[in-house]
């Protein structure tokens, strides 16, 4: 459902997101930018979740949630803050492979694992239509605050928001500094220098991404794919279109995914897909209610291809005896997009036979003949079918 709203602190459910490694005062950096420091449009979040490591989660619970000193509590009350759900529940510590949590990020399979876990993490809160985003990459080592951000690319709607979050000089360096207080802090500096951090400068710089979530089949939005399943989903439903057709394994490939087809569904892309291959016209569907002998004999050519010498068509043959009508047609075609829709979202597009959009209806596989063509390694004469290898031009 898309939501009619259009400034992110217009949802009632606002989760301020967070990477951080031994560096806990990312989190009351960012949030003083976004709900303190004076910005065109403030984000008071409702919820802070932090992703982190065994030791950072231990700094962060430490520094920010205990009673003293517990920065988290103290930026709240001294600017006024309206509750704001942040507890050791809401610090989210990554994994390995047996479970137990990461104690840093250094090797390949520490990078999946992270991977994943920050993928299912953003995946999880953008399925919520109530929930906006502010998603911070400031904090942890490189590699999470990359994959943060490609998490949200990934899965980002257009209320969600990624941000770095600025400091000005010399708190940056300070371990001691968390937020410009309302009256005189003094810290003091590496070399003895002393500063007031009532005079810092926290800003938040805004990160534009690109929204991948519209490319994305219905099953990697709601299911627990992998960082590398769904990063895959996303570059062929953005790459240009590529299918192939196995009549005889009843399996087609498209946007990178190998599914099965029911063969009356198969038999009915193969025919569009060999008038694409020829450079032939649209055609028009069968009439509603007069059985069209051409089509029935088009039609069973390909579930011919499909059935194998040894098939028994017997009841699709007594079924068409007389020839295709209006109505065994749309059943089938309606059957295949939708199957299409189901498997690959809205990277089935290109893939669908389209009945050109206006009247007189004629229907076809929108590819130029030079964008189609057999694959040699299997000839018609092999037991089984040909693989129809189908690339849409520009």
């Amino acid at each position: 459902m898309t939501s009619t709203r259009h400034n992110p602190n217009e949802y009632p459910r606002r989760i301020l997101v967070a990477v951080t490694g031994l560096s806990p005062q990312i989190v009351t950096e960012t949030l003083y930018a976004l709900a303190v420091a004076p910005t065109a449009s403030a984000f008071v979040p409702t919820e802070i979740h932090l992703i982190t490591t065994r030791s950072g989660a231990e700094k962060a619970r430490l520094a920010l949630l205990s009673d003293e000193p517990g920065w988290f509590h103290r930026l709240a009350r001294d600017y006024a803050l309206p509750p704001i759900h942040f507890t050791a529940d809401t610090i989210h510590v990554l994994e390995d492979a047996g479970g137990r949590p990461l104690e840093d990020i250094r090797s390949p399979e520490d990078n999946r694992r992270a991977a994943d876990g920050i993928t299912g993490i953003i995946r999880e809160f953008t399925a919520d239509p109530d929930c906006a985003l502010h998603v911070s990459i400031a904090g942890g080592r490189k590699t999470m605050g990359f994959f943060l951000g490609y998490a949200l690319s990934l899965y980002g709607r257009p209320q969600d928001k990624l941000s770095h979050v600025l400091v000005s000089e010399p708190f940056e360096s300070s371990l001691g500094f968390y937020y410009p207080t309302p009256t005189s802090r003094v810290l003091e500096m590496p070399g003895g220098r002393l500063v007031d951090s009532a005079t810092a400068q926290v800003t938040l710089a805004e990160l534009p991404f690109v929204s991948l979530r519209h490319g994305l089949p219905e099953a990697l939005l709601t299911g627990l794919a992998s960082y590398n399943e769904t990063v895959e989903a996303a570059r062929h439903a953005l790459a240009p279109a590529a299918l192939q057709i196995d009549l005889a394994a009843r399996r087609v490939c498209a946007a990178g995914k190998a599914f099965a087809l029911p063969p009356a569904e198969l038999a009915l892309l193969s025919v569009f897909a060999r008038r694409a291959l020829r450079g032939e016209a649209p055609l028009p569907a069968p009439a509603k209610e007069l059985p069209d002998a051409e089509w029935k004999k088009r039609y069973l050519v390909e579930l011919r291809w499909i059935a194998g010498p040894l098939g028994d068509l017997d009841e699709t043959e007594r079924a068409l005896r007389q020839g295709m009508d209006g109505a065994y047609f749309s059943a089938h075609l309606s059957k295949l997009k939708k199957i299409l829709r189901r498997e690959l979202g809205p990277a089935a597009e290109p893939y669908l036979i389209s009945d050109g959009g206006s009247r007189p209806r004629r229907y076809s596989l929108g590819l130029r003949p030079a964008a189609v063509s057999y694959d040699p390694l299997q000839a018609p004469r092999q037991i089984g079918a040909p693989i129809i290898s189908i690339h849409p031009g520009a």
